[in-house]
């Protein structure tokens, strides 16, 4: 039975970093059935299976970083990757402290995973953020802007930050016997966050674009965490016991929280546009000219129309896309001085 404030149950069913240093008594918490260990030059790695798909997240966040920053124009641009920079230190994180890179008993460990929890709070902080630029609160890229991005998920990085390493420790009113405050930011702040930026992104769709296609990006990233997180907390060891250890709810909600991020970048990158004119992207641009320059038009060359250019023995040639009448001029092909010229013949009107 999951009761208010206690991780109890929840550290029975899934494997989480806070876990060992949760509870009355000094060992933590431990689930009913875990992944598989595997031994790596005589030390053991925890998750294996999580691991490569947190592996596999951290190039995929360079990769939407990339993309993002090359939107040199698009709204939001720098908010939005503060958001991806925050994840890939989470997952990083994440990586080093459910994998037994820093073992539980080492001293630092409980400063790993209060900042893994840090980094967690201010990601859903930064991401909820990002849902108000589209409402222009502030002019996006502007120093108002981002170091009220930076400096507000700084507060909240070190809020959650203190509040962990106090549960951990038992300092002041803080104790790993009875986590509320802990469980407060976890389950209720980052889910209110996250809540507030979907509502706003559903606003903002509805009210200033003219098609809904984006809605379906936002769908699908509420479908992938939800899931996510119901395996992990409900189904963790049913799954673990069925496929007889060798991954658990760990490794399914590691993959949910990936595609969720992705979605999000999808839906991002589908509200915005970027300015052509001032785009200095290294993607070529395919252009489809409407209407026919004049071929004497000074520009006509950067226009796609063939500039009059003089070829040996004073030939001139000229390639146009111009459409003729039955009132052009047409050039014939003569012989004199032994070398061929464009002449021009002149057809009398029928």
């Amino acid at each position: 039975m999951y009761k208010f404030g206690y991780y109890d149950q929840i550290c029975h069913t899934v494997q989480m970093a806070a876990c060992p240093l949760l509870g009355a008594n000094q060992i933590g918490f431990e689930p009913s059935c875990y992944a598989r260990n595997i031994e790596v030059s005589s030390a053991l790695i925890f998750q294996a299976a999580s691991l490569i798909i947190d592996i596999i997240a951290l190039f995929m966040t360079v990769i939407m970083i990339f993309h993002v920053r090359s939107k040199y124009t698009a709204v939001g641009r720098k908010e939005m990757v503060l958001f991806f920079y925050l994840y890939f230190l989470m997952t990083v994180l994440d990586f080093i402290t459910i994998s037994g890179i820093i073992p539980i008993a080492s001293p630092v460990y409980p400063y790993f995973v209060a900042g893994y929890l840090g980094l967690t709070s201010a990601m859903c902080w930064c991401l909820m953020l990002n849902g108000f630029i589209g409402f222009q609160w502030a002019e996006d890229g502007t120093a108002v802007s981002l170091w009220s991005f930076r400096l507000t998920s700084l507060v909240i990085f070190g809020v959650m930050y203190f509040i962990s390493i106090a549960t951990f420790k038992g300092i002041a009113s803080f104790t790993p016997a009875h986590p509320i405050g802990l469980f407060i930011v976890h389950f209720i702040f980052n889910p209110f966050c996250l809540f507030v930026y979907v509502i706003l992104q559903i606003i903002l769709v509805v009210n200033t674009l003219d098609e809904y296609w984006p809605l379906g990006n936002i769908c699908f990233a509420v479908v992938f965490f939800i899931i996510g997180q119901c395996i992990q907390i409900f189904l963790s060891n049913k799954i673990c016991d069925a496929i007889k250890h060798y991954v658990d709810g760990v490794f399914f909600g590691t993959i949910c929280t990936l595609l969720s991020v992705m979605m999000i970048y999808k839906y991002w990158d589908s509200i915005t546009k970027e300015d052509l004119e001032f785009s200095v992207g290294g993607k070529g641009n395919v252009w489809e000219v409407k209407e026919l320059l004049n071929e004497d038009d000074e520009f006509a060359p950067y226009a796609g129309q063939a500039a009059n250019t003089v070829g040996p023995a004073g030939v001139s040639f000229a390639n146009t896309n111009s459409q003729y009448n039955t009132n052009s001029q047409y050039g014939g092909y003569g012989q004199q001085g032994g070398q061929q010229q464009y002449q021009q013949q002149a057809y009398p009107p029928y």
